[in-house]
Protein backbone atom coordinates (compact mmCIF):
# COMPACT_ATOMS: atom_id res chain seq x y z
CA UNK A 1 0.00 0.00 0.00
CA UNK A 2 1.40 3.38 -1.02
CA UNK A 3 1.26 6.21 1.52
CA UNK A 4 -0.79 9.28 0.63
CA UNK A 5 2.26 11.57 0.52
CA UNK A 6 3.91 9.44 -2.16
CA UNK A 7 0.58 9.14 -3.99
CA UNK A 8 0.08 12.91 -3.92
CA UNK A 9 3.63 13.46 -5.18
CA UNK A 10 3.14 11.05 -8.11
CA UNK A 11 -0.27 12.51 -8.96
CA UNK A 12 1.14 16.03 -8.83
CA UNK A 13 3.89 15.01 -11.27
CA UNK A 14 1.26 13.29 -13.45
CA UNK A 15 -1.02 16.35 -13.60
CA UNK A 16 1.94 18.62 -14.38
CA UNK A 17 2.97 16.26 -17.23
CA UNK A 18 6.29 15.63 -15.51
CA UNK A 19 5.73 11.96 -14.70
CA UNK A 20 7.83 9.22 -16.23
CA UNK A 21 6.41 6.05 -17.74
CA UNK A 22 7.53 4.21 -14.61
CA UNK A 23 5.60 6.69 -12.41
CA UNK A 24 2.48 6.20 -14.51
CA UNK A 25 2.85 2.41 -14.33
CA UNK A 26 3.06 2.67 -10.53
CA UNK A 27 -0.12 4.78 -10.49
CA UNK A 28 -1.93 2.35 -12.83
CA UNK A 29 -0.94 -0.60 -10.65
CA UNK A 30 -1.98 1.21 -7.47
CA UNK A 31 -5.39 2.26 -8.80
CA UNK A 32 -6.08 -1.20 -10.25
CA UNK A 33 -6.25 -2.56 -6.69
CA UNK A 34 -9.49 -2.29 -4.77
CA UNK A 35 -7.97 -0.62 -1.68
CA UNK A 36 -7.88 3.11 -2.43
CA UNK A 37 -7.78 5.94 0.15
CA UNK A 38 -10.80 8.18 0.44
CA UNK A 39 -10.76 11.20 -1.85
CA UNK A 40 -9.04 9.47 -4.77
CA UNK A 41 -12.14 8.05 -6.48
CA UNK A 42 -11.83 10.35 -9.51
CA UNK A 43 -8.22 9.27 -10.09
CA UNK A 44 -9.29 5.61 -9.81
CA UNK A 45 -11.84 6.22 -12.58
CA UNK A 46 -9.20 7.87 -14.78
CA UNK A 47 -6.65 5.09 -14.38
CA UNK A 48 -9.33 2.37 -14.72
CA UNK A 49 -10.21 3.90 -18.08
CA UNK A 50 -6.54 3.82 -19.10
CA UNK A 51 -6.30 0.14 -18.13
CA UNK A 52 -9.45 -0.68 -20.12
CA UNK A 53 -8.28 1.26 -23.17
CA UNK A 54 -4.85 -0.37 -23.04
CA UNK A 55 -6.44 -3.64 -24.16
CA UNK A 56 -7.44 -2.17 -27.55
CA UNK A 57 -5.16 -3.81 -30.12
CA UNK A 58 -2.96 -1.81 -32.44
CA UNK A 59 -4.02 -1.89 -36.12
CA UNK A 60 -2.06 -4.14 -38.45
CA UNK A 61 0.71 -2.76 -40.65
CA UNK A 62 -1.39 -3.00 -43.83
CA UNK A 63 -4.49 -1.42 -42.21
CA UNK A 64 -4.07 1.93 -43.98
CA UNK A 65 -3.47 0.25 -47.34
CA UNK A 66 -6.65 -1.84 -46.97
CA UNK A 67 -8.67 1.31 -46.11
CA UNK A 68 -7.30 3.17 -49.13
CA UNK A 69 -8.06 0.23 -51.44
CA UNK A 70 -11.61 0.07 -50.10
CA UNK A 71 -12.16 3.80 -50.59
CA UNK A 72 -10.68 3.87 -54.07
CA UNK A 73 -12.70 0.76 -55.01
CA UNK A 74 -15.89 2.46 -53.85
CA UNK A 75 -15.08 5.57 -55.87
CA UNK A 76 -14.64 3.44 -59.01
CA UNK A 77 -18.04 1.74 -58.71
CA UNK A 78 -20.28 2.81 -61.54
CA UNK A 79 -23.58 4.37 -60.52
CA UNK A 80 -26.08 5.04 -63.23
CA UNK A 81 -27.61 8.49 -63.45
CA UNK A 82 -31.08 6.94 -63.14
CA UNK A 83 -30.13 5.19 -59.88
CA UNK A 84 -28.71 8.40 -58.42
CA UNK A 85 -31.81 10.38 -59.38
CA UNK A 86 -34.10 7.84 -57.75
CA UNK A 87 -32.16 7.49 -54.49
CA UNK A 88 -31.61 11.21 -53.77
CA UNK A 89 -35.26 11.89 -52.76
CA UNK A 90 -35.21 8.91 -50.37
CA UNK A 91 -31.97 10.09 -48.79
CA UNK A 92 -33.41 13.59 -48.42
CA UNK A 93 -36.52 12.29 -46.66
CA UNK A 94 -34.42 10.05 -44.40
CA UNK A 95 -32.12 12.95 -43.46
CA UNK A 96 -35.12 15.20 -42.71
CA UNK A 97 -36.71 12.54 -40.50
CA UNK A 98 -33.43 11.97 -38.71
CA UNK A 99 -33.07 15.71 -38.00
CA UNK A 100 -36.67 15.94 -36.75
CA UNK A 101 -36.36 12.92 -34.45
CA UNK A 102 -32.99 14.09 -33.16
CA UNK A 103 -34.37 17.58 -32.49
CA UNK A 104 -37.37 16.13 -30.65
CA UNK A 105 -35.18 14.06 -28.32
CA UNK A 106 -32.76 16.94 -27.84
CA UNK A 107 -35.46 19.39 -26.78
CA UNK A 108 -37.44 16.88 -24.69
CA UNK A 109 -34.37 15.69 -22.76
CA UNK A 110 -32.86 19.14 -22.48
CA UNK A 111 -35.44 20.34 -19.95
CA UNK A 112 -34.96 17.38 -17.63
CA UNK A 113 -32.13 17.98 -15.19
CA UNK A 114 -30.89 14.96 -13.35
CA UNK A 115 -29.07 14.93 -10.05
CA UNK A 116 -25.93 12.91 -9.91
CA UNK A 117 -26.40 12.42 -6.17
CA UNK A 118 -29.57 11.28 -4.43
CA UNK A 119 -28.28 12.27 -0.98
CA UNK A 120 -27.89 16.08 -0.53
CA UNK A 121 -25.27 15.62 2.19
CA UNK A 122 -23.16 13.51 -0.12
CA UNK A 123 -23.58 16.07 -2.91
CA UNK A 124 -22.53 18.86 -0.53
CA UNK A 125 -19.49 16.88 0.66
CA UNK A 126 -18.42 16.15 -2.92
CA UNK A 127 -18.86 19.81 -3.90
CA UNK A 128 -16.77 20.92 -0.93
CA UNK A 129 -14.03 18.41 -1.83
CA UNK A 130 -13.92 19.72 -5.40
CA UNK A 131 -13.89 23.35 -4.23
CA UNK A 132 -11.04 22.58 -1.79
CA UNK A 133 -9.05 21.01 -4.63
CA UNK A 134 -9.68 24.03 -6.85
CA UNK A 135 -8.77 26.38 -4.01
CA UNK A 136 -5.53 24.50 -3.33
CA UNK A 137 -4.55 24.63 -7.00
CA UNK A 138 -5.39 28.35 -7.22
CA UNK A 139 -3.38 29.05 -4.07
CA UNK A 140 -0.47 27.11 -5.51
CA UNK A 141 -0.73 29.19 -8.69
CA UNK A 142 -0.89 32.50 -6.86
CA UNK A 143 2.04 31.54 -4.63
CA UNK A 144 4.12 31.31 -7.81
CA UNK A 145 3.33 35.00 -8.40
CA UNK A 146 4.75 36.12 -5.02
CA UNK A 147 8.23 36.81 -6.47
CA UNK A 148 6.59 39.07 -9.07
CA UNK A 149 4.84 41.10 -6.38
CA UNK A 150 8.12 41.35 -4.43
CA UNK A 151 9.84 42.58 -7.58
CA UNK A 152 7.08 45.16 -7.98
CA UNK A 153 7.59 46.35 -4.38
CA UNK A 154 11.36 46.62 -4.91
CA UNK A 155 10.77 48.57 -8.13
CA UNK A 156 8.43 51.01 -6.38
CA UNK A 157 10.92 51.51 -3.53
CA UNK A 158 13.73 52.02 -6.05
CA UNK A 159 11.74 54.70 -7.87
CA UNK A 160 10.94 56.41 -4.58
CA UNK A 161 14.65 56.45 -3.73
CA UNK A 162 15.48 57.80 -7.18
CA UNK A 163 12.84 60.52 -6.78
CA UNK A 164 14.30 61.58 -3.42
CA UNK A 165 17.79 61.59 -4.91
CA UNK A 166 16.60 63.63 -7.90
CA UNK A 167 14.93 66.17 -5.61
CA UNK A 168 18.09 66.46 -3.50
CA UNK A 169 20.27 66.91 -6.57
CA UNK A 170 17.80 69.49 -7.93
CA UNK A 171 17.93 71.47 -4.66
CA UNK A 172 21.72 71.35 -4.64
CA UNK A 173 21.84 72.55 -8.25
CA UNK A 174 19.51 75.43 -7.36
CA UNK A 175 21.81 76.33 -4.47
CA UNK A 176 24.76 76.22 -6.84
CA UNK A 177 22.93 78.53 -9.27
CA UNK A 178 22.23 80.99 -6.46
CA UNK A 179 25.87 80.77 -5.38
CA UNK A 180 27.01 81.34 -8.98
CA UNK A 181 24.71 84.37 -9.29
CA UNK A 182 26.04 85.74 -6.00
CA UNK A 183 29.60 85.24 -7.21
CA UNK A 184 28.74 86.93 -10.51
CA UNK A 185 27.18 89.88 -8.66
CA UNK A 186 30.19 90.22 -6.39
CA UNK A 187 32.70 89.86 -9.24
CA UNK A 188 31.08 92.43 -11.50
CA UNK A 189 32.01 95.46 -9.39
CA UNK A 190 35.47 94.16 -8.71
CA UNK A 191 36.07 93.62 -12.38
CA UNK A 192 34.83 97.14 -13.15
CA UNK A 193 37.14 98.66 -10.53
CA UNK A 194 40.12 96.72 -11.85
CA UNK A 195 39.47 97.90 -15.44
CA UNK A 196 39.36 101.56 -14.41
Amino acid sequence: MMNTEELDRLLDKYYKSESTEEDENILRAFFSTGDIPEGYEAEKEIFSYYLASASVPEPSDDFEDRIMKGVSGFEMMPFSGKFRKSIIPFLSVAATLLILVGSYFFFVNRNETKDTFSDPKLAYAETMRILRNVSAKLNRGTSALEPVSKMNEVTVRSFETLNRSTKTIGKNLMNLEYLQKAIDIVNVPIAKNVNK
